[in-house]
């Protein structure tokens, strides 16, 4: 593709992905996306063969910015590495447009929607979980090879810390404030640090 067609297709899924989490999939029409993106129909389904395809696609590049950014927090940050997760899950706390960045995450937003929806979406956002379930891994065993993490199976506490960061979402979404996130945060820190 060249630049602009990249472009247009990018700002499709800038302004899908901003309406999705505002409303979900499912209420999102098609001429909705297309009169807030301002791109003709011909041009949407240039990129994408179908609204289901369109999410698919948008699950699929959210997770490859998020694994970019969480690569660059875990890996190449300074710090411990206890320190840089802490610093990750901080920053699901982080308040941007009166919206906590936890509330952005699209496993939280659409896991529940479209699971039973459509079979290749699911499995994108499994797909997309399992990336971030496996960094936050690799993250630990750095911790317990630097000794600022005391967890022995990582695979298992990356999984219980992850499970526990989206259930925490869900509860903050119901409740509109972040105390269950805060508790998370503590919860993370005592399954992490060492005594």
């Amino acid at each position: 593709m060249n630049a602009k067609t990249n472009e247009t297709r990018q700002h499709i899924l800038d302004i899908g992905y901003q309406l999705i989490l505002a409303k979900g999939f499912t209420a999102v029409g098609l001429s909705e996306l297309l009169k807030a993106a301002d791109v003709p129909k011909g041009s949407f389904y240039h990129y994408f063969k179908s609204k289901e395809h369109f999410g698919e696609v948008l699950i699929a590049s959210y997770f490859e910015g998020y694994m970019e950014r969480i690569e660059a927090m875990f890996f190449h940050e300074e710090g411990t590495a206890y320190d840089r997760l802490m610093n990750y899950f901080r920053r699901w706390l982080d308040v941007e447009s009166g919206r906590c960045n936890a509330h952005k995450c699209l496993v939280v937003k659409l896991a529940a929607e479209v699971s039973d929806l459509s079979e290749t979406m699911r499995a994108e956002l499994l797909n997309g979980a399992e990336k971030i379930v496996a960094a936050i891994a690799k993250c630990i065993d750095l911790g317990v090879d630097d000794g600022s993490i005391a967890a022995q199976h990582s695979q298992n506490t990356a999984n219980t810390v992850y499970q526990q960061w989206l259930g925490a979402s869900l509860l903050s979404k119901l409740s509109h404030d972040t105390t269950q996130l805060r508790i998370a945060l503590t919860m993370t820190e005592q399954l992490l640090k060492r005594n």
